[in-house]
């Protein structure tokens, strides 16, 4: 008889036990990630729509860039009238620029009319990535972060539900996100554990874009300032104004 665990088991009360270390040490191996491509720079070049900014993937691009040396553009696609200048310049001025070679990633933002966004990347057999939470996990997973089944899990999970629920659901749901969420950072300084996840700047996103910032419940408003205090993030909230 296979015994199967309890389907309301509740992950947020394990005490996380990873030791991760901060984003700011040295970049991992992109090589070893992503695969040796010689003699190209390997590309990552992702469809957003303007109506709809993906912050969450604005926030990512400034923390690679403190990682990795990034080559940065922004295009506009035909299929989009106008884009806002602030838009436009969301990767800020590049004014020194360098032989295509010496960068370690390109990053291409192309603001396009499409219903969600979508990442293509220089390896050709990978299938292309759509949503904005996919393409979050995997431009985290440049920083070369290793997480145990429990936390990767819970991750996973506080990402669907800052996509699916707070950004998209009805207002009950992203009621009870709100309380969920306000729960968890009552425990820990971060929505898993005590370092900043992918989990944090995709939830963190869905509250800008949804306007539920002001309404959130207090150990939300604290962890919101806890983010905002990063420069990756405040460089974002800039675009909001």
């Amino acid at each position: 008889m296979i015994q199967t665990p309890d389907a309301d088991f509740d992950v947020t009360n394990i005490i996380q036990s990873d030791e991760c270390s901060p984003l700011t040490t040295n970049g991992a191996d992109l090589d070893l990630m992503l695969g040796k491509d010689y003699g190209a720079l390997k590309d990552i070049v992702i469809n957003a729509n303007p109506s709809l900014p993906p912050l969450s993937l604005l926030v990512l691009h400034s923390l690679l860039c403190e990682r990795y040396k990034i080559l940065s553009a922004v295009h506009t696609h035909s299929s989009v009238k106008s884009v806002p200048e602030n838009l436009l310049k969301c990767f800020g001025e590049q004014t020194k620029k360098q032989p295509r070679h010496e960068y370690q990633l390109g990053f291409t933002l192309i603001w396009k009319d499409v219903p969600k966004p979508q990442m293509k990347f220089s390896i050709q057999t990978m299938c292309p990535i759509e949503g904005e939470g996919n393409i979050a996990r995997f431009l985290f997973s440049l920083f070369g972060q290793k997480y145990n089944a429990v936390t990767s899990t819970l991750i996973d999970s506080w990402v669907d539900t800052a996509i699916f629920q707070l950004k998209e659901g009805s207002s009950k749901e992203k009621g009870a996100v709100l309380r969920s969420m306000n729960a968890a950072l009552g425990k820990t300084s971060w929505l898993v554990g005590n370092e900043l996840t992918v989990a944090d700047i995709v939830a963190w996103g869905a509250l800008q874009q949804t306007g539920s910032a002001n309404a959130a419940p207090a150990n939300v408003q604290k962890w919101m300032k806890s983010c905002e205090n990063l420069a990756p993030f405040s460089s974002v909230m800039k675009l909001l104004k």
